[in-house]
């Protein structure tokens, strides 16, 4: 029940997050910037050393998640290039601007959120102990902030609806609490949480650095790209930060 209360938390922090995006949205390449400094804090600091412990805990082929990974990153490259696209006019093509990848993208981080009431968050931190369920619950709740954020910035920037944006936002914040929910009623492997984290992985990264990062500094003038890096830097500082307090707890 504790797991639950704590998944509810994080609805109200994503939506915050998503309603931020949605007042700044006239300097969206500032919050892209952060957002892609999340990112790469979230790949860094949080997923890919739990993919590590997952391994080590269990004895198990790490290459595998690697694997997944790889595959994660070139499936979302393929919808991206050869599906999603396939009827948009080479001038659109060019700038990336595609609805249908801003709701993959989004999709795919609600797939996250939920594991974070699952696996990675809530649910199981809690079927450890209260302390360990504790901390992860403060940490998910810090990031799906940015979790939010990131998901309005990327239906904004892929040209789709503030409506869009909002069934997309409230997805995102819902998952964690079904996350939550379903660890009353089942258990996820160990191993096959280490894939999925893997696979997620891949498509993370492809966000980040195919959409994200040259959003963000696509129409900045020379005198605003420091600010632009800085704001990355900060972000996945904001990241370190976070894992590491977990870390300690």
């Amino acid at each position: 029940m504790t797991a639950l209360l704590f998944s509810i938390a994080t609805f109200f922090s994503t939506c915050f997050g998503g309603l931020f995006a949605l007042r700044f949205r006239d300097r969206l390449h500032y919050i892209l910037s952060f957002t892609a400094g999340v990112i790469l804090g979230v790949v860094s600091f949080d997923i890919l050393p739990e993919i590590f412990k997952l391994s080590l805990a269990h004895g198990f082929d790490v290459t595998r998640a690697m694997v997944a990974l790889v595959v994660g990153f070139l499936l979302f490259h393929g919808l991206e290039k050869f599906v999603l696209i396939h009827h948009v006019h080479e001038a659109d093509y060019a700038v990336h601007h595609h609805p249908q990848v801003g709701i993959l993208s989004a999709v795919s981080l609600a797939g996250h959120s939920f594991m974070d009431g699952v696996g990675v968050g809530i649910g199981l931190g809690f079927q450890v102990s209260s302390a360990v369920g504790t901390m992860v619950a403060i940490a998910v709740i810090s990031h799906d902030f940015c979790d939010g954020l990131n998901t309005v910035s990327l239906m904004l920037v892929n040209r789709n609806t503030t409506r869009l944006s909002l069934v997309m936002l409230f997805l995102d914040a819902i998952s964690p609490v079904l996350g939550a929910t379903a660890t009353l009623f089942i258990r996820v492997s160990a191993y096959n949480l280490m894939i999925y984290l893997g696979f997620f992985t891949g498509f993370l990264l492809y966000i980040g650095a195919s959409d994200v990062l040259p959003e963000a500094h696509s129409r900045n003038r020379p005198d605003t790209t420091l600010r632009l890096m800085m704001l990355t830097c900060l972000g996945a500082f904001i990241m370190f930060v976070v894992a590491h307090l977990v870390t300690i707890g």
